[in-house]
């Protein structure tokens, strides 16, 4: 948001500690938020090899390994974190520091989404891993409050779009609704695996009145994402970011000729997402690294979310693997004060994107939203 001569001047988001800002996150793999000291100590555990035991040159071997404009790739450095996921002890565990670590980031209110059917080698049911992780959510989140810190994360209980286990997983999610998880997503390779796949699920998912995010528009276009709103039914679009190909921008001059003025026209798609208010779950540094957004350019500065954000579309801002993407969330926020000149009413307003679009109860998003714009008040 840039500030005009004549407009009276928002302090900078550079002017604040944006860490201590509240912040919601919707968009965050479990098994892609490890810390790499715990990866090697639960892989000497279990005998699983790492490409290195050193806890620096492991956190640098994902990032490298995650950098490769590939989605295909990028997905290939969860063979190592799935594989010392498979026992109680070790969902519980990483799951607490998971809740750590966002509250660590400012995080009040979060989403974890995982894939219960890839926890099953050592034995464990789908709702024993459900129950670990479950566990050591409640484990995070007691030490948070103990701290004199508050935070609240729910599951998003995601199915493999490869696999055919979207009606299995889908009542395992219902099943488990008044203990802890607050939501369904279908993930993996997007290309050639639409959601209509699970068409039957999502059915049994809106007769139970559960909410459902789906993974579309990151590796697949538009075609992904309105199937997505069609057979899966979405309230939010996983990413979603290729929704900008439905969007056309002509610039030209304006009426003294100084300067060009975009014309923005949406398509019949992007006017739907947009009007509706259907959440955009962006991960900015994700969705460079796994070539996402190869369409527009080959920079953060290339990124339509400023687009999107600026014409309208509710833009959320997320992490997605922050292992392997090597960020925070404040990390994603101050990407975006550097690469667009946003201010901290630009910070709010995405913050509040996100508390919107919560997979909560109408009165405790009312709650999250009025604390948020306290505590940004307060900082200001």
């Amino acid at each position: 948001m840039t500030q005009s001569a004549e407009a009276p001047q928002t302090a900078t988001a550079a002017d604040f500690d944006i860490r201590a800002l509240p912040k919601v996150s919707l968009h965050d793999h479990l098994d892609g938020g490890l810390r790499p000291a715990t990866i090697i100590e639960l892989a000497a555990e279990v005998g699983h090899t790492l490409p290195s035991t050193d806890p620096v040159a492991l956190a640098e071997w994902f990032r490298e390994s995650a950098d490769s404009g590939s989605l295909e790739r990028y997905l290939e450095t969860f063979d190592h974190t799935i594989a010392v996921m498979q026992t109680r002890e070790g969902l519980a565990r990483v799951a607490e520091e998971f809740v750590l670590d966002l509250a660590d980031d400012g995080v009040v209110y979060g989403e974890v989404r995982w894939a219960p059917e890839q926890h099953l080698t050592q034995g464990l049911t789908l709702d024993e891993v459900v129950d670990a992780v479950q566990a050591g959510i409640e484990a995070g989140t007691e030490a948070v409050e103990q701290s004199g810190r508050h935070i609240q994360v729910g599951q998003l209980i995601t199915a493999m779009r490869h696999a055919d286990r979207g009606q299995e997983i889908a009542e395992l999610a219902v099943r488990h609704r008044d203990s802890g998880a607050v939501g369904f997503d279908i993930a993996g390779a997007e290309n050639g695996f639409l959601p209509s796949r699970f068409k039957d699920a999502f059915t049994y998912l809106a007769e139970q009145n559960f909410p459902v995010t789906v993974h579309a528009g990151e590796a697949a276009g538009l075609e992904s994402i309105q199937d997505a709103l069609v057979h899966g039914r979405a309230l939010r679009l996983g990413h979603g970011v290729r929704i900008a190909e439905d969007i056309e921008v002509e610039f030209m001059a304006d009426d003294d000729g100084a300067d060009e003025v975009g014309i923005v026209t949406l398509g019949t798609l992007a006017t739907w997402v947009r009007d509706r208010g259907i959440a955009l779950e962006i991960c900015p540094s994700s969705n460079l690294q796994t070539g996402a957004i190869a369409g527009f350019g080959e920079t953060v500065a290339d990124h339509p979310i400023d687009l999107l954000y600026q014409t309208g579309f509710r833009v959320t801002v997320n992490t997605d693997n922050r292992l392997m993407s090597g960020v925070t969330l404040t990390d994603e926020f101050e990407l975006l004060v550097e690469t667009f000149d946003y201010d901290i009413d630009d910070l709010l307003a995405l913050s509040l994107n996100a508390a919107e679009a919560a997979f909560l109860p109408l009165e405790e998003r009312e709650a999250l939203a009025e604390y948020i714009v306290a505590s940004y008040t307060e900082a200001r």
